[in-house]
Formats: structure tokens, C-alpha cells, sequence
């Protein structure tokens, strides 16, 4: 289930409510009873960085291939250069080798 910020235009008071998505919206705000509690636009709690599977998996095209390719074998060369002697690259501090 989603958290909705919410904040009164009233008063000023703000909460964070977890709703369903198919719940209404509140509007009696808790604080101080006025039907002037909103919504608010508020940013996504993660963000997706870096060349994961949302930038080389899902685009169309050559293009989308030839990125794929590309940056599986930039991985590759970079993990070879800093694995260590065991074959994995968790670092010398790792209890799974």
C-alpha cells in the first residue's frame, strides 16, 4: 500500500497516511476539523541510477542491443581486473568464498 502525504490548507498541519489506492482521499483534516485537507505532490521514494536493467534491457531497436552488449562487456572487463584470486569479486573481507 502507497503513503499519501497530506496537508491541511487551513491550518497547515501535514501527515503521512498509508491508503489503498482505490481508498478515497481524506478530507476532514485531524487537527482542526476543516473539510481543507489535501493531497500533495511529493517525489518518488527511490530513484533508479546507474546502467541496471531499466537502461539496457527494455529500449527498442539496434540501439537497445548495442547497449546491452556494450555494458555487459564493460562489466565483465572491470570485474575480471578486481576479482580477487577466489574467482569472485565480494572482496577480501567476504565469508561466502
Amino acid at each position: 500500500m502507497p503513503i499519501y502525504a497530506y496537508k491541511c490548507e487551513s491550518c497547515g498541519a501535514a501527515k503521512d497516511v498509508l491508503q489503498k489506492i482505490s481508498d478515497s482521499a481524506l478530507t476532514d483534516c485531524p487537527a482542526c476539523g476543516k473539510p481543507t485537507f489535501r493531497k500533495q505532490v511529493t517525489a518518488a521514494g527511490f530513484q533508479l541510477k546507474g546502467s541496471g536493467w531499466y537502461a539496457t534491457d527494455f529500449r527498442g531497436g539496434a540501439a537497445g542491443s548495442a547497449g546491452t552488449a556494450a555494458a555487459a562487456g564493460s562489466t565483465s572487463s572491470s570485474s575480471e581486473a578486481a576479482a580477487p584470486a577466489g574467482g569472485h569479486g565480494c572482496g577480501s573481507d567476504c565469508s561466502c568464498a
